[in-house]
């Protein structure tokens, strides 16, 4: 089958690689109809998180079971079925607790207590290293999709694959980044980075009861994106000083809720860079910082942008004193995934508006470099394969 193959940081390239096949009683395979570049998988594509041996890619896909394995109950060869991105058993100590990213079977050789930058991680994720499990991704023909009854969700016929796909992740993630913040409503709400989890952090704050929402990035046709998908108000935060409008425009406040939807790879000069390698950083924390600047005092911050390192200069004095309640992590798809089916189906949230870039899987080498590069005004690529 065809794939886009990991093999080393800036080359992914299209080629042909073994067929999957069943390995587990509880293991499906599916024909991929859909697949898509996440923001996350830059990360990878960047070295910020490192992987050593040749990976199929993506955690972002749907498609049509083609094989079932004997131990799986919920599913029949020829459904559609769109895949959480992480991969849960459903039945160890942390799935019981409904916190399907800490599942301790999908990461056999990695996982841990520790949360390490190597050691101890926490379960298993679709095309995202041998850290979290080594499993291959869906930017592929076909993917192995373990436990099977636990995580693909049947796609209701009405629905085309651009209406559905992003329920895979960016809309959980979005969702998770609100859901966190325990909206009473009318809160205002600011998303730093509007890139597709940003803009799916924005719809999600709208339906959770927000009362206004506001966006922040540096580039314009991302902000633009973000106006027209979203209906928010935008904030370019390299013309204008960002947390000084978010406090004017909340009565000198700041805003109830920062979302830090931008993570390590924020833009960040050379001064940063040589720091990080006099002291063991990969990227920069200044989203972060930018969000405890820009929230009010009680108020919350949650992050959604990945963080692959330790940073010593994370400001615990200006959370202290401004009793600020931060939460984030990778988002508990699981539990979100039916209840966001029914949003999408009902007509109450549209997802495939940001889509920018739809082409053929063997485009993926070349979008890839468009994505990360920020061009063609490149927000959200689909690859079809």
């Amino acid at each position: 089958m065809k794939a886009a193959v990991f093999h080393k940081p800036k080359d992914i390239q299209v080629e042909t690689v073994d067929d999957p096949k069943i390995e587990d009683s509880k293991d499906v395979i599916l024909k991929v109809t859909s697949t898509a570049i996440c923001g996350s998988d830059l990360h990878i594509y960047n070295g910020y998180i490192p992987q050593a041996k040749d990976m199929v890619m993506g955690h972002e896909f749907m498609g049509i079971v083609q094989e079932v394995g004997q131990g799986v109950r919920n599913l029949k060869v020829g459904d559609r079925v769109v895949v959480p991105f992480p991969i849960s058993c459903g039945s160890c100590h942390f799935c019981n607790m409904a916190l399907p990213t800490h599942c301790e079977n999908s990461n056999p050789e990695n996982y841990g207590p520790e949360g390490g930058l190597v050691k101890g991680k926490g379960g298993g994720i679709f095309g995202y290293t041998d850290l979290y499990g080594g499993y291959s991704g869906g930017q592929a023909e076909y993917v192995r999709v373990p436990y099977a009854d636990n995580g693909p969700r049947i796609v209701p016929e009405n629905l085309s694959d651009s209406q559905s796909l992003f329920l895979t992740d960016i809309f959980p993630t979005g969702w998770a980044a609100i859901d966190w913040a325990e909206l009473k409503g009318g809160e205002t709400v600011a998303v730093f980075g509007c890139g597709p989890v940003g803009i799916m952090a924005m719809k999600s704050a709208w339906l959770q009861g927000a009362g206004r929402v506001i966006g922040i990035d540096i580039e314009d046709y991302r902000l633009e994106m973000a106006k027209k998908a979203a209906n928010v108000e935008v904030i370019n935060g390299k013309k204008s000083d960002a947390v000084q409008l978010i406090r004017d425009m909340t009565g000198g406040y700041g805003a109830d809720v920062c979302v830090d939807a931008v993570g390590m790879e924020a833009e960040h000069g050379l001064l940063s860079r040589a720091k990080n390698l006099i002291q063991g950083e990969v990227g920069t924390m200044k989203i972060i910082g930018y969000c405890l600047d820009a929230v009010r005092r009680g108020g919350t911050v949650t992050v959604v942008g990945v963080y692959g390192s330790p940073y010593d200069n994370f400001p615990v004095h200006q959370w202290f004193d401004k009793g600020v309640k931060i939460r984030g992590g990778q988002a508990f798809v699981h539990n979100y995934i039916d209840h966001l089916i029914d949003l999408v189906n009902t007509g109450k949230v549209v997802l495939d508006d940001i889509i920018t870039h739809k082409v053929p899987l063997a485009d993926a080498s070349k979008m890839y470099d468009i994505f990360n590069n920020k061009k063609d005004n490149c927000v959200k690529v689909v690859l079809t394969p």
